[in-house]
């Protein structure tokens, strides 16, 4: 298939594109700035293959025209929740029309085929089961997820969601939960880092959220479906250990406020419907970024 990413840029969308490349897959990336050296050094020799479309997710005609000869969208364009709580609008104008313009560009060149990221954000600190956010970022999530189903329903366009709670792994370095990756970074360079939150929370490593795009991609499309995807339910404090299981010495501290979504959002349907999916452990999963940073020192 020809794919675009919207957001491929960014660090899930350099991993997955790395992936979709070894499948033998052609890839569309659409971001609004040139490839960086991370997406190179991830993607690896193919990322001179990945055809590279620059423009605004918000501008409906630039989403339309990076969408033209694609057979399959997968859809990672957004701002995360610290941006979206700096200026709402921007927010809503990046995280919900930039969706939406993604689903109208599939529904005015026949894509029937879609992933997205959705948010463990959809769920608010205090109810792990049903979606009831307290940040704009996850409101904008929870609504891109009801406009999924609407397509669905009005014009038969399949959708797959996720939302993965806390993402880690190499070059995760933005956003207010970057805290575990870049811990394994400092952790690497044998520097000093404060992990800027403490909670207990799922992380998940970058190959299982590849892994599900992946098999997503190959399900036939049937519905408007969304999944958590929450990893290992884990303290920070498990985080520390798991760093220095692998960097005895390193400095790693906790200090900053509880995270603003549920703490154990559980997999639900997850399993019954995609029951190959690869569960890396934090200890497997920490180990693997910090000799991947210490590769790339």
């Amino acid at each position: 298939m020809q794919i675009l990413i919207t957001g491929g840029g960014g660090f899930i969308g350099a991993w997955l594109a790395r992936r979709l490349a070894a499948d033998g897959h052609r890839l569309v990336v659409f971001e609004p700035v040139a490839r960086s050296a991370q997406f190179e050094r991830i993607v690896g020799p193919a990322a001179a293959a990945v055809e590279w479309r620059r423009g605004d997710i918000a501008d409906a005609r630039a989403v339309r025209a990076a969408t033209g000869g694609c057979d399959a969208i997968v859809h990672l364009a957004g701002i995360l929740t610290p941006a979206c709580k700096d200026d709402p609008i921007r927010g809503a104008m990046i995280n919900l029309v930039g969706t939406l313009n993604v689903f109208e560009s599939a529904r005015a060149l026949g894509i029937r085929r879609i992933v997205f990221t959705s948010s463990a954000g959809v769920y608010g600190p205090d109810d792990d089961t049903t979606p009831r956010p307290i940040t704009h970022y996850g409101t904008f999530k929870l609504a891109c997820e009801g406009s999924a189903r609407a397509y669905w329903a009005d014009h038969g366009i399949a959708s797959v969601g996720f939302r993965p709670y806390i993402v880690y792994g190499f070059g995760r370095e933005t956003g207010l939960t970057a805290g575990p990756s870049l811990a394994c970074r400092a952790a690497a360079r044998g520097e000093r880092y404060v992990i800027p939150y403490a909670s207990t929370a799922g992380l998940v490593h970058v190959d299982d959220v590849v892994a599900a795009y992946v098999a997503a991609l190959r399900r036939k499309p049937d519905g408007a479906l969304v999944f958590n995807l929450p990893g290992e339910m884990v303290s920070n404090d498990d985080v520390v250990a798991a760093v220095r299981a692998v960097v005895p010495d390193a400095e790693i501290g906790i200090d900053g406020p509880v995270l603003p979504f549920a703490e154990d959002i559980g997999e639900g349907d997850l399993r019954r419907v995609f029951p190959d999916l690869p569960a890396t452990s934090l200890r497997a999963g920490i180990r693997r970024t910090v000799e991947q940073y210490r590769a790339a020192s």
